[in-house]
């Protein structure tokens, strides 16, 4: 997946920073744009989860820091829920512009909310998901507490919110007030995912129920269950992406898979944000990670599991492939192995060159009709798979530097 920090105007012309995530060695097949939760931003971890989740699914996704927040520029004060709905609308047209419109508009909580009213002035969106949205914009007024009256007295008042403060003006108390759904919803002509979690205690469950009974149909409803309003446990955010993406694709126009004009046969990114990993195999991808005690997500698994696997799968294949050559009954071959390697002293000293033995333990199971010579016979050609031998001979490993720009 490749991520890059973009920048487009809003409404007043002020930059509103973005960032892109494309998948890795293709073309995405669809865009679509993600509105962060109230007072947010881009970078939340949920946010990120889903982006790269949509990713991996061949899916480009833009998400945006609203007007004063995050990196944009702008005076948060001075916004509301109109604005936000501006910039969304903004976000869409720069797609459209720069690269291709949006097909799907996805929003977090006051951001969701924001997206099903964006969706009305955007033709070419066709799917629209919410998670954790109110049936009201003015729900969040609950957040700004016994401020509220000092706002409507004062005519602004500083807010702490998540730990941050926030001047809120009378004027985004007006505007939220003056704001309804209802009429967006049953006017949507585009397919509706509202996602909400039962335990979620800053936007009650009963919010999704009415607007899942607002909405017109095509409208689905799936339930975040353990999940907190901010998705911040990573299994429910990677979730929720992962479900998008299946989804969205019933309802959008995708080509078929374009061939790869790949550089090298695999792609690997990683970026700032710990070790989790995303590979891309021709149009296969997976995700790597290290295991939590080093420090990683366990979100998938390790470089070295992912060797010991390629060994285990060319060995399987190598006893099928010479079974039946042999026309042996071989019905069914399992590879088990272990590595022993310290993780964490690899990462820790990856730079020195002392010599260290490798050692992968491979136990198999073979089911068929085998007598013992044809088992032994088998279990020989086990070490002559081509992994194996790549492993016992001299390798050589090159290195360059991929200018920018250059190539696919």
């Amino acid at each position: 997946m490749r991520s890059q920090k973009l920048e487009f105007p809003n409404a007043q012309n002020l930059p509103l920073a973005a960032r892109l995530e494309m998948p890795v060695n293709q073309h995405p097949h669809t865009f679509a744009l993600f509105a962060h939760c109230f007072t947010c931003s881009k970078d939340l971890q949920a946010a990120r989860n889903i982006s790269r989740a949509m990713s991996q699914a061949g899916f480009a996704v833009l998400r945006f820091d609203f007007t004063g927040l995050g990196e944009s520029e702008g005076d948060f004060a001075d916004s509301n829920f109109s604005s936000n709905i501006e910039d969304l609308v903004a976000a869409a047209r720069f797609l459209e512009r720069e690269y291709r419109a949006p097909a799907v508009l996805i929003g977090h909580s006051l951001g969701g909310a924001a997206v099903i009213g964006a969706a009305a002035q955007l033709d070419f969106v066709r799917a629209v998901v919410t998670l954790g949205a109110p049936y009201d914009p003015d729900h969040v007024q609950h957040l700004l507490g016994e401020h509220q009256a000092e706002i409507e007295a004062r005519g602004e008042a500083e807010v702490v919110l998540a730990g941050r403060p926030f001047t809120v003006k009378k004027q985004f108390l007006e505007d939220i007030r003056s704001q309804s759904l209802e009429s967006h919803l049953k006017n949507l002509d585009k397919a509706l995912l509202i996602m909400h979690s039962p335990q979620d205690l800053i936007v009650r469950i009963d919010n999704a129920a009415r607007l899942y009974h607002a909405a017109r149909h095509p409208k689905s409803f799936v339930s975040l269950d353990g999940a907190d309003h901010l998705l911040s446990g990573s299994r429910h955010s990677r979730y929720a992406g992962q479900l998008i993406a299946s989804w969205s694709e019933c309802y959008i126009d995708k080509p078929e898979q374009e061939k790869l004009k790949a550089e090298k046969q695999i792609a690997v990114r990683l970026d700032d944000t710990g070790y989790t990993t995303d590979v891309m195999v021709r149009h296969h991808s997976l995700t790597a990670d290290e295991p939590e005690r080093v420090g990683g997500n366990d979100f998938g698994p390790s470089p070295y599991e992912l060797l010991s696997a390629g060994l285990g799968a060319c060995t399987a294949m190598t006893l099928q492939m010479y079974a039946r050559r042999k026309k042996w009954d071989l019905q069914e071959v399992t590879v088990h192995i272990d590595h022993y390697k310290d993780y964490a002293h690899d990462l820790d000293h990856c730079e020195e060159t002392e010599a260290k033995i490798d050692h992968f333990e491979r136990v198999m199971e073979l089911e068929g009709n085998l007598d013992e010579k044809q088992i032994r016979r088998l279990l020989e050609i086990a070490d002559k798979c081509p992994v194996h031998r790549t492993l016992h001979h001299p390798v050589k490993i090159t290195t360059s530097l991929k200018k920018p720009g250059a190539g696919a």
